[in-house]
């Protein structure tokens, strides 16, 4: 991702109030959709998520990642957010299950992430409520988990888990 890409969805994500850190680290898998910004809800449905992690010209409407553990066994989801005027048409959940799908080639058995708002969102694709300390300890260098030790926030935080090989609900 290019780092003007970078700084746009660092711009994306703070509105959707989600972690900013280590945007421009190669570990973390990042996609963004970009979609016209007078049609955001039907723009986005001709920009799939590339392999490139772009598609210049247009605004980002949506965003998804990972970032895999060391053994490659255990990914976290992070980084899924939908511009407001997009939502409801099922691009979050494509872009939940693209990443999903793209970790469980890279090797990952376990999808874990934090969600203290989207909960019924997660488990519409499968998720449950985990434990937080098990998912740090399944991805103690993640730079979520990291940062959230350092910062006194892990205890806050809603820990959700997904086995790779189960279809979502």
């Amino acid at each position: 991702m290019s780092p003007s890409s970078v700084g746009e969805l660092t711009a994306f994500l703070r509105e959707a109030d989600l972690t900013l850190s280590a945007l421009d680290d190669p570990a973390v898998r990042l996609w963004v959709v970009r979609g016209a910004a007078d049609a955001v809800g039907c723009s986005a449905e001709a920009s799939a998520v590339t392999g490139t992690g772009t598609v210049t010209g247009t605004a980002i409407v949506g965003s998804t990642g990972y970032e895999l553990s060391a053994d490659r066994r255990h990914a976290l989801v992070r980084s899924v957010a939908v511009h407001p005027a997009a939502r409801r048409g099922g691009l979050g959940r494509r872009l939940a299950l693209a990443a999903l799908a793209a970790a469980a080639a890279e090797g990952a058995s376990d999808a874990w992430l934090f969600s203290r708002r989207s909960g019924p969102f997660w488990q519409s694709i499968g998720f449950e409520p985990a434990d937080r300390d098990a998912l740090a300890a399944a991805l103690p260098d993640a730079h979520q988990v990291r940062l959230f030790r350092e910062t006194g926030q892990l205890v806050r935080e809603v820990a959700w888990h997904r086995a790779l090989t189960s279809e979502p609900r």
